[in-house]
């Protein structure tokens, strides 16, 4: 797997693997990765299943 691109702000993972505090959904059949920032950020949002376009 090549380096991971934050879906929201677009910061990128340093390695090959997903670190493992960033969040993984899967938004109208993609699968999208979100860094642990932006995770946070919008936790709540996350929960209750809210598509990233709500946030």
């Amino acid at each position: 797997m090549a380096s991971a691109t934050c879906a929201l702000c677009g910061v990128r993972s340093e390695g090959k693997e997903l670190p493992l505090t960033w969040v993984t959904s899967v938004e109208d059949g993609h699968k999208l990765v979100y860094c642990d920032r932006c995770a946070r950020e919008n936790l709540r949002s996350i929960e209750v299943k809210l598509d990233s376009v709500y946030w």
